[in-house]
């Protein structure tokens, strides 16, 4: 199929999907009767009895963030003693031990911030009980977190007057049951159907078509002549000591497709196996390829069309324009990255032209699988890290020098290309705030968003909002570099090195969890440096958010005049996707200038 062709059909389905999910989203969220009311309404119900949660409560800003802090702060201990003690607990037919206590704090951290960083390979690391009861469990909750603090922020900005944001337990419970339980069950069930695995029984071992030999240091020897009755192994009639004939090989079987359905759905990303979605048991094919890809983006994208129908429910006049002008600020960066992606790695690189090594029609598949080829993986790469997701069915360490900087370049700038569910859009309207105020200034109108006065408090706020991402990369990534300890995880040298260093703190800044998978960050050092900045990355904004929800709600409505910038025209768009790249990619321009610039320039200086 022409690459165009596949591009357009992909940005259709998921927005064609992502515009009904989004009326849907607002109906749960705003306790309006859907279609599965009358199955899950008893068990809402019954959640809030036993847990002895007043749905009727409305929090206060102080409330609605303790709560949220604290219900997180759960859910990290819980995960670190799961993962602490994985050897003495159920399900683990591997018999894995329990991870060091800086790999455990590392990865409790990732999942329960939703970025699902991971420094090791499930299949050989985690057992059924961590996967399932741990990991899943946080895949779910994570994301929640992030709806609920973005519905408290909507009430935030339309409320007049009023202490409460909303109930963070309602709107846990909410996002939970209602929207990623039914979809995840669904896309399980299909997922399970084409072939991904979802068993409790460990793994199995076959027998391989051909046996293979390795030498002691673990190489494969392909040129090797075996002999299986005398069990000797030969190169050109000598043989080779201490050399070992392998005759089996071991298939990693764990229940991946109920967490393979939520980890791209809830924007997680961390998957069972190492290879993540380019290993065919969690992405067999075509179709499973193409729901996993859609499930990237369209809850995120669908939040936007949510955003503008519940504040034109709850009285703003146009809200589904204020809705669409973000959705349009946020696509139309996601277009030009994958249009950027495209034109980059559709061309083969120098040194592969020079020597003939590929058909240079197929572009750059280094690194790429071929049942998916350069375009799909492209538009992967690039949603993965459009939203805060991180899960791969490619290796960005083998991308074109600019290829691989647009995806570490989406995470640079806070992950607000939808982003995240939930957090990606609370950022965005962060820099809307920042736009309203800056333009305003501009012009000499008020800064008022969504009749509301833009005041310091909210600016502070909101400058932090914005700000986090690129305070926690770019300090995490320096003090990595300085060390000298750091080389010893590099793959490469040079302004490659330089680039795995500074996509990993950006993965795990921007929430996203992908690697160049490149990098070795399992020691002691890296692992508590990027858990840190995932923290800060995740917590701070958040906070920020609910500070704003909060300030927001007890102001009072100002009417519509002449003085008042409008917020859902084509020259606000502009003005909002023009902030976001001024604070978010000049911010990181000098370390990309010695990362991918640099790599770039010495690629074509090979020409």
């Amino acid at each position: 199929m022409n690459p165009a062709i596949q591009y357009v059909l992909y940005v259709v389905i998921l927005v064609a999907l992502a515009l009904p999910l989004g009326i849907y989203m607002s109906k749960i969220m705003g306790g309006e009767r859907t279609v599965v009311s009358r199955t899950l309404g008893p068990v809402e119900r019954g959640v809030y009895k036993l847990l002895r949660i007043d749905p009727k409560e409305d929090m206060g800003w102080k409330k609605y963030l303790a709560a949220a802090l604290l219900f997180n702060l759960f859910g990290f201990a819980v995960l670190f003693l799961i993962l602490l003690f994985q050897g003495h607990l159920p399900w683990n037919p591997q018999g894995l031990d329990g991870l060091s206590w800086h790999l455990a704090f590392n990865t409790a951290v990732s999942f329960v911030t939703n970025t699902n960083w991971q420094a090791y390979s499930g299949e050989v690391t985690l057992s059924n009980f961590s996967q399932a009861m741990g990991l899943t469990v946080q895949n779910f909750v994570s994301a929640a977190s992030g709806i609920a603090v973005l519905y408290a922020l909507i009430r935030g900005l339309v409320r007049a007057r009023a202490k409460g944001i909303g109930n963070f337990w309602q709107d846990l419970t909410r996002c939970t049951l209602y929207i990623l339980l039914p979809i995840c069950l669904i896309s399980t069930l299909v997922l399970t159907s084409q072939g991904v695995p979802q068993t409790l029984g460990g793994n199995r071992y076959v027998d391989l078509v051909e046996p293979i030999a390795i030498d002691v240091e673990g190489n494969a020897l392909s040129s090797a002549e075996i002999d299986l009755e005398a069990g000797t192994v030969t190169v050109d009639g000598q043989t080779v000591p201490g050399a070992q004939i392998v005759t089996q090989q071991v298939l990693p079987l764990y229940p991946q497709a109920s967490q393979v359905a939520m980890k791209q759905l809830g924007t997680n990303g961390g998957g069972v196996l190492g290879n993540n979605s380019a290993h065919p048991f969690e992405n067999p094919n075509l179709l499973t390829n193409t729901v996993e890809m859609i499930f990237l983006l369209v809850i995120a994208v669908g939040l936007c069309f949510s955003f503008g129908r519940s504040i034109s429910k709850m009285g703003v006049s146009h809200g589904m324009r204020q809705g669409t002008a973000i959705f349009l600020a946020m696509f139309i960066m996601m277009i030009a990255a994958m249009w950027i992606g495209a034109v980059h790695e559709a061309a083969a690189t120098p040194v592969l032209e020079q020597n003939g090594l590929v058909d240079t029609a197929l572009g750059n598949m280094e690194g790429k699988e071929t049942r998916f080829g350069v375009t799909t993986s492209n538009t992967w790469a690039v949603w993965t890290t459009c939203a805060s997701n991180g899960s791969v069915n490619s290796m960005h360490d083998s991308y074109t020098p600019l290829g691989g900087m647009i995806p570490m370049l989406l995470m640079m700038l806070g992950e607000v290309v939808f982003g995240g569910v939930g957090c990606g859009l609370y950022g965005m309207i962060g820099f809307v705030i920042l736009t309203v105020f800056i333009a305003g200034l501009m012009v000499g109108r008020t800064p008022e968003y969504l009749g509301k006065k833009i005041e310091p408090r909210e600016m502070r706020m909101a400058v932090l909002l914005c700000l986090a991402t690129p305070i926690a990369i770019l300090i995490g990534s320096g003090i990595a570099a300085l060390l000298p300890g750091t080389m010893d995880s590099l793959n490469n040298t040079g302004a490659h090195g330089l680039s795995e260093v500074l996509y990993a703190y950006s993965s795990g800044g921007g929430n996203n969890g992908s690697a160049f998978a490149g990098f070795n960050a399992n020691t002691p050092f890296l692992n508590i440096s990027i858990g840190l900045v995932m923290l800060f990355a995740r917590f701070v904004p958040m906070a920020a958010t609910v500070v704003i929800a909060g300030s927001m709600a007890a102001k009072r409505k100002v009417a519509e005049s002449a003085g008042t910038l409008s917020t859902s025209n084509a020259m606000f768009v502009f003005l909002l996707i023009l902030i976001v790249l001024i604070i978010g990619a000049l911010s990181f321009f000098p370390a990309l200038s010695l990362g991918p610039i640099a790599e770039y320039t010495e690629m074509i200086g090979l020409s």
